[in-house]
């Protein structure tokens, strides 16, 4: 099991209980999952704690259930899906946009007022695109979305917060990444993995040692 996946399987361990968070979670999940436009939302994972979580985790944000589902068993890459037109109005209604809008174009920080709120949709940004590495090979986290501009307004905040993202394009996403290991430890203890967080401080000491 590799680091990025115990740090996911932390993160998905988290209640999910604030509606305001969990719609920021959610709207963090949709910037940086597989699709996320006005006729479908889809969202593949190979993690089966982040395939618990998204079920619940869309009920309270936006009161509905998924279109596909991974079917009892399955492994491998799991899909969820929506292309129901009256949900997907619903997602863009309540996370304030107009159909006619480019729903990644721009981010809706009225969604993310409060700290509570910003760290649900970080978090929910690393569960949908984000990795980090083993801290014993190196210290790298990133962010990857096809979201281009939603990106730079994603590097942005975060750099609003006090962190110092660098960014690059790759393979035709725009990556946020992080090389240094304070601004990680950071970052992951904020959106709730503070035990990954601290994996790496331990790593680190060894190294020193």
């Amino acid at each position: 099991m590799s680091f990025s996946f115990e740090a996911k399987n932390e993160l998905c361990r988290l209640p999910v209980q604030k509606l305001c968070c969990a719609r920021a979670e959610a709207y963090g999940i949709l910037l940086y999952c597989n699709t996320f436009s006005a006729s479908e939302v889809r969202i593949i994972t190979g993690n089966p704690a982040l395939a618990a979580r998204l079920p619940k985790l869309f009920h309270r944000a936006f009161g509905l259930r998924f279109d596909r589902l991974p079917e009892e068993g399955e492994s491998g890459k799991l899909v969820f899906q929506i292309t129901d037109g009256g949900k997907l109005r619903r997602i863009v209604d309540l996370l304030g946009f107009s159909p006619e809008q480019n729903l990644a174009l721009h981010i809706n920080f009225g969604v993310l007022e409060e700290p509570c709120c910003r760290a649900a949709f970080f978090r929910g940004a690393f569960l949908s695109g984000g990795s980090v590495t083993d801290p014993r090979k190196g210290y790298h986290l990133e962010l990857a979305t096809s979201h281009t501009q939603a990106s730079r307004e994603v590097s942005a905040l975060l750099t609003e917060m006090g962190f110092l993202p660098h960014s690059v394009r790759r393979s035709g996403s725009s990556v946020i990444y992080f090389k240094q290991s304070e601004h990680i430890e950071d970052l992951l203890t904020t959106i709730g993995a503070p035990v990954a967080a601290m994996d790496i401080m331990t790593a680190k000491v060894d190294k020193e040692i």
